[in-house]
């Protein structure tokens, strides 16, 4: 019989099952194909797992952390953990990715005033950088190839900022989503780390993308629905949007 492997809104992969029941979440809308050779399909839910014993992360005690936040709701989460494994977080704002300006702002002034919510001290990239963006990916506006180039305008600027303070480590809020490239966004980081004399500090932290979700309700959050770019906004809207990236194997 036909398995199609099954992995949940955090990407956790989970037991593979029959394409019956995978035509069955898709059609009732519990879940979407993510692949087709081999089929794959991805839950909007997440499911939870007993959980392993975690690898020892890189001591952060004591260590002064630069945050790149793309976002409020994604600085909940993230922001608590760092501070749980004895970082002082500095937050970073600093993404030219954003649009509309009125999108960029809003979720400015959301960070703005969750930050002064939680105590939580944050160095402000002055201006609208947008069309500097535009310029980096006319031409490599494919999903994924723009992402790339856009993780790495965001952690450049985020680890400059760091060793201009005299940072121990910079890290970016990124690493919680489910949608973004984890290999990249570490292969980059470890780059500019090199480059610039500060620590790159990676960690999955996709299992606590649904804690993540609990506390931006919970402090009443600015929620949107798309990443940030004007591409990533017609995909979330349009599904043959000519700038979302084939289907593996489709």
């Amino acid at each position: 019989m036909d398995r199609v492997a099954v992995r949940d809104v955090e990407d956790k992969p989970l037991s593979p099952c029959s394409r019956e029941k995978a035509e069955r979440l898709v059609a009732e809308g519990q879940a979407e194909w993510i692949g087709s050779d081999p089929p794959a399909i991805r839950l909007r839910r997440s499911i939870p797992l007993p959980r392993p014993a975690e690898p020892t992360a890189p001591a952060l005690a004591g260590k002064r952390v630069l945050l790149h936040i793309c976002c409020a709701p994604c600085a909940t989460y993230t922001t608590q953990y760092l501070r749980g494994l004895g970082a002082e977080v500095i937050g970073h704002w600093y993404n030219p990715n954003i649009h509309p300006y009125a999108e960029h702002e809003l979720r400015r002034e959301t960070l703005a005033g969750y930050a002064a919510e939680i105590g939580l001290e944050v160095l402000w990239a002055p201006g609208y950088e947008m069309p500097a963006f535009l310029r980096a990916v006319v031409g490599r506006e494919e999903q994924g190839v723009r992402c790339a180039i856009c993780y790495r305008m965001r952690l450049e600027r985020t680890a400059q900022a760091a060793a201009q303070h005299g940072m121990d480590a910079f890290t970016t809020t990124l690493l919680i989503s489910p949608y973004q490239d984890l290999e990249q966004i570490q292969g980059i980081g470890d780059e500019l780390a090199a480059a610039y004399g500060v620590t790159f500090y990676f960690e999955n932290l996709r299992r606590g993308f649904a804690e993540h979700h609990r506390l931006a309700r919970q402090h009443g959050l600015y929620r949107q629905r798309y990443c940030g770019c004007l591409y990533s906004e017609w995909e979330s809207r349009d599904p043959n949007a000519t700038t979302r990236r084939p289907a593996r194997g489709g």
